[in-house]
């Protein structure tokens, strides 16, 4: 008899979840080449190059903050009514959330009063915030997907039985694709000379307000050292453009502009050819752990956000490097923290010989924590078990 074809639904609502996604996609059909996998839910650009049937364009779904997740939750609603008319229709013989836990957990739930099997992959960081959603992992997942160390045994404390650690997707995988030396050569930096990179996120929220600080402490620092050198990664075209903007309208001085590089599809090799960097509190953190460029961790929301979601706030460190390490590796600079002056002192203190190869010990220790990588094969194997039994 021939082997059944399978139907998977895949949501993923941001970047990072999309390009985790498509991995997980290609391990899932590597894992399984007996069967014709058909994928289909809410995909970004990585998602629908993998064949993944864009039901919803994921790249509209990434919104920070809870003030703006409101304005657009017309747009949240039509999406999910979209995505539950397509499980109605095509019968998925499962259904794979990634990440995006206030859009996902409420979904979770419908497609589970609706009988379909629900699988979590890179579970929501509960054991940070908002705790009380645990009861809804319990009562409509079937089986929760854990990628850092700690979160099994976290999850299982709080009655989370049907979960496993596949370690991170990011183990092994982030690495630079050229050497510090040819990456300077082509961007015309001294690799004798310091360099530091600016990491201000990848949402338009996010640059417009943490970016203006990092070029203001820049700023600060070209007066100490004027042989510094930087550059600010986008993880966007869109993004390049407003990186492009708010530099051209800073209060540099036009030589400092002109000595600015703007790197798109460029941050791994930018991280590892930098001996410090500043980075927007998220993934980030934990790809410079991994290339192992000493950091400071930064954050900044509007005050009203900021206000709202403190108190809900479980953890006590912000960075996932630093809850991975159980100590602040990397400073943090939060909200009222983070001004142009403290953020210039912790990355001038980075530059200092014995603190910078201090720190990338420290961060060695920390990412051999994560695994020694295969993570997407790892968690298309438990998918494709529990999908057997």
């Amino acid at each position: 008899m021939p082997t059944k074809d399978r139907q998977i639904m895949v949501v993923v609502g941001e970047t990072s979840g999309d390009r985790h996604a498509a991995k997980l996609v290609k391990a899932i059909r590597e894992a399984d080449q007996s069967r014709d996998y058909r994928f289909f839910g809410s995909a970004g650009p990585e998602l629908r190059a993998a064949g993944v049937d864009a039901v919803v364009a994921a790249d509209s779904l990434s919104i920070v903050g809870l003030l703006e997740i409101g304005r657009a939750l017309p747009m949240f609603l039509k999406a999910r009514r979209r995505l539950l008319d397509a499980a109605k229709a095509r019968r998925p013989d499962a259904v794979i959330l990634v990440d995006f836990p206030d859009f996902n957990l409420k979904l979770a739930k419908s497609l589970k009063k609706l009988g379909f099997t629900v699988i979590y992959y890179i579970s929501p960081q509960l054991w940070a915030w908002r705790k009380y959603r645990v009861a809804a992992i319990r009562d409509y997942v079937d089986l929760l997907l854990t990628i850092l160390p700690f979160e099994k045994e976290w999850f299982l404390t709080h009655g989370v039985t049907h979960v496993e650690y596949v370690g991170s997707p990011l183990a092994r995988e982030v690495v630079a694709s050229r050497s510090k030396q040819d990456f300077c050569d082509q961007h015309a930096f001294d690799p004798l000379m310091p360099i530091v990179s600016l990491l201000p996120g990848s949402r338009q929220k996010e640059i417009a307000r943490i970016l203006p600080v990092m070029i203001d402490a820049a700023n600060l620092m070209h007066r100490e050292n004027a042989d510094i050198q930087f550059a600010v990664a986008a993880a966007s075209p869109p993004a390049r453009e407003q990186i492009s903007t708010i530099l051209d309208h800073s209060a540099l001085p036009n030589s400092t502009k002109q000595g600015f590089r703007i790197l798109e599809g460029e941050t791994y090799d930018l991280l590892n050819a930098s001996d410090a960097a500043a980075v927007t509190s998220g993934t980030a953190t934990m790809e410079a752990g991994i290339i192992g460029t000493p950091l400071v961790i930064v954050y900044k929301t509007s005050r009203l956000n900021y206000g709202l979601l403190k108190p809900l706030i479980s953890v006590e460190h912000y960075g996932l490097i630093n809850l991975i390490a159980g100590e602040r590796v990397a400073e943090e600079l939060i909200q009222g923290d983070l001004t142009a002056k403290s953020l210039s002192a912790a990355l001038l203190k980075l530059l200092r010989p014995d603190i910078n190869a201090s720190m990338r010990e420290k961060l060695r220790e920390t990412t051999e924590k994560l695994g020694h990588g295969g993570a997407s094969k790892k968690a298309a194997e438990a998918i494709l078990r529990l999908l057997e039994q």
